[in-house]
């Protein structure tokens, strides 16, 4: 009963406040009226205008939030645009050089370490992991990152995994940048792809694709060989399954919290003054998020390495991944809602969602004109 009720107060908190789109005397109405609560539960025509108007807050867990703009007037105006010259015409062109230094660096030694040093695997594993640490602060450079880590050092350990909410993918390029950790990624295409299955594997990283319903098996069976190994890179899970927009945190999938090994949160809270890290996916590829970043002031955040947790007795591995995402959002500040990230990608688009809207405006206006 405790935990229906606690999900029930969850939905009822996460539901979108009326008071926000309506005026107040039309909600406060005195005792012993009607009141539009009521009026809404009545009535379904006026629930689906409001469910058409109103968005969800599922909706709003994946929607760019960009700041307000605040070059209105004749005296902010020419700040702004000495502002656009700066970011593009100079930190731009010297970002674009940082990263071309670091590729080549990069590149000039991993070749010959991954080459010739086969028989040495030992020894070349650490080399890589060195390598792939560098080829990432190059990269947090190039945005002229401002990361400030709390807590201590992740440290290669066997049954541990590292868990942590999940805005873009420069996240793990923040994580790996202090410690090079193995990856559970979606496989991407492109250029992206080809880090992937090149460099990163090195690293014990591991691909999976969402739309293959095997994949979910083999990959299950190696994470488990991937915790048992003492040599392994520490491994790193967005239990999330999908970038979500830094305000929130929804559901954690179960597999990292059912592997029988001591779950490590780490909580990523960014700074939106300079630029908004969020990656929405599915407006903008990751080579223009990019892009946005290295033309921005600066990417400013924190991340907190927060104390280890184990399964408690008799708890399931649910309710040990909603602690686990208790603890991550009560120290980034995010809010937690109810719903599975995967329903991201089968959710109606916001043409979908217009055209209903528009439907239902269309109809509304012919009873009026028919009374």
């Amino acid at each position: 009963m405790n935990t229906l009720k606690s999900s029930s107060s969850e939905l009822d908190l996460d539901r979108p406040n009326l008071e926000d789109y309506l005026p107040t005397g039309s909600i406060q109405e005195p005792h012993g009226k009607l009141r539009l609560r009521d009026l809404l539960d009545i009535s379904p025509t006026l629930t689906e205008a409001a469910g058409a108007i109103i968005d969800d807050s599922f909706t709003r867990c994946f929607k760019s939030n960009p700041p307000e703009p605040w070059n209105w007037n004749i005296y902010l105006f020419p700040l702004w645009c000495l502002g656009v010259v700066v970011r593009y015409g100079i930190l731009f062109p010297i970002r674009v050089i940082v990263l071309t230094i670091g590729w080549i660096v990069f590149l000039s030694c991993y070749i010959p370490v991954h080459f010739l040093l086969k028989g040495h695997d030992k020894f070349r594993k650490k080399l890589e992991r060195i390598l792939v640490e560098l080829i990432c602060s190059f990269f947090v450079a190039s945005w002229t990152g401002v990361v400030k880590y709390h807590g201590p050092r992740p440290s290669i350990r066997p049954k541990q995994v590292f868990v942590s909410n999940h805005t873009s993918m420069i996240d793990f390029i923040v994580l790996e940048q202090m410690t090079a950790f193995a990856v559970i990624m979606q496989k991407h295409p492109g250029w992206v792809g080809l880090l992937q299955s090149t460099i990163l594997e090195g690293v014990g990283c591991i691909w999976f694709n969402r739309s293959e319903a095997k994949d979910r098996e083999i990959v299950a069976r190696k994470l488990r060989q991937h915790v048992e190994g003492a040599d392994n890179n520490p491994l790193l899970i967005f239990p999330e399954g999908t970038c979500v927009n830094n305000h929130y945190t929804v559901m954690f999938k179960k597999g990292a919290f059912e592997l029988g090994c001591t779950v490590c949160p780490v909580a990523i809270k960014y700074n939106k003054i300079f630029v908004d890290a969020f990656w929405n996916s599915r407006k903008q590829s990751f080579t223009m998020h990019l892009l946005q970043l290295m033309t921005s002031w600066a990417v400013v955040c924190d991340v907190w390495y927060l104390e280890p947790q184990n399964i408690r007795p008799g708890e399931t591995p649910i309710e040990f991944a909603e602690r686990v995402r208790d603890i991550i959002s009560v120290r980034a500040g995010l809010k937690k809602v109810p719903w599975d990230g995967y329903l991201k990608y089968s959710r109606p688009s916001p043409k979908h969602r217009e055209r209903k809207q528009q439907s239902f405006a269309e109809s509304v206006l012919r009873r009026l004109e028919e009374k």
